[in-house]
């Protein structure tokens, strides 16, 4: 199963995470929430797998911390 640890504001910046859990080893999707309209516009989850959301979470809170936009 999958577990959203984050809803990004823009799909860039979901993109962005995503990468940057891959980095980290950890595998990551997103998808758009509800209904989009054509473009980057709308808000966007970031899903991992249920057993590596803790250690998303802490990673994804260590980054967000230091770079709060």
């Amino acid at each position: 199963m999958w577990a959203v640890v984050y809803i990004a504001p823009r799909r860039d910046t979901a993109l962005e995470l995503k990468e940057f859990l891959a980095k980290e080893g950890i595998l990551a999707i997103t998808r758009p929430v509800g209904y989009q309209m054509a473009g980057d516009g709308g808000n966007y989850e970031v899903l991992v797998s249920e057993s590596e959301a803790e250690d998303a979470l802490a990673l994804l809170n260590a980054i967000l911390q230091k770079n709060p936009d």
